[in-house]
């Protein structure tokens, strides 16, 4: 697997490069970044011939916008392209759901586990992942851009359009299915 570039310079004159057009930056970019890009879409959208599709169009974004691309230190390019990743995830289940992230009524249950109860230990990333990738779009966009972007309920509900409640709401939902599917993964698996 490739690793991040963070040693003297070498994500700079990447970013140079990328800046400039330089093919062979934007060959070295796609063997250093597209497995983390592509995660960040298979986050948002669960089917993956669309999850492909969103990552191709987060890598047209991206070379596009390469010029106007500021370098602010290690870690920033990868940054600046994951959110655009993000964005694109996004942008393409909005125009496709509008209803994934209707108004959802209140249905009590506030004792109900919810993730950040369940216990994770021993159980591999891939599986988790793969745990909200099953989750409906609505929830694991929110929870998504909740607690992996670190955005707040203001901020999502402005991104999708929604009520700061929705996404409140969208987010316990999310969460409680999550430790669900995790306590029956620790069942399955004896963990």
């Amino acid at each position: 697997m490739a690793k991040h570039i963070t040693d003297d310079g070498g994500e700079r004159l990447l970013a140079t490069e990328l800046r400039r057009g330089d093919t062979s930056a934007l060959h070295r970019f796609y063997d250093l970044y597209a497995g983390r890009l592509a995660a960040v879409c298979s986050r948002y959208v669960a089917n993956d011939d669309e999850a492909k599709d969103v990552f191709q169009e987060a890598m047209v974004k991206i070379v596009q916008n390469a010029p106007r691309f500021d370098y602010r230190g290690p870690g920033s390019l990868l940054a600046w392209a994951s959110r655009i990743a993000a964005n694109e995830a996004v942008s393409h289940l909005r125009s496709r759901r509008r209803d994934a992230f209707a108004e959802l009524p209140e249905d009590g249950g506030a004792g109900d586990m919810a993730a950040d109860d369940a216990d994770v230990e021993g159980i591999a990333p891939e599986a988790i992942h793969a745990m909200i990738r099953q989750l409906p779009d609505g929830y694991r966009t929110v929870f998504n851009l909740y607690a992996i972007e670190g955005k707040s309920h203001r901020e999502i509900a402005r991104l999708l359009g929604i009520k700061e409640a929705s996404s409140a709401s969208q987010l316990l939902r999310a969460r409680r299915m999550l430790a669900r599917k995790i306590e029956e993964y620790r069942r399955k698996n004896d963990l």
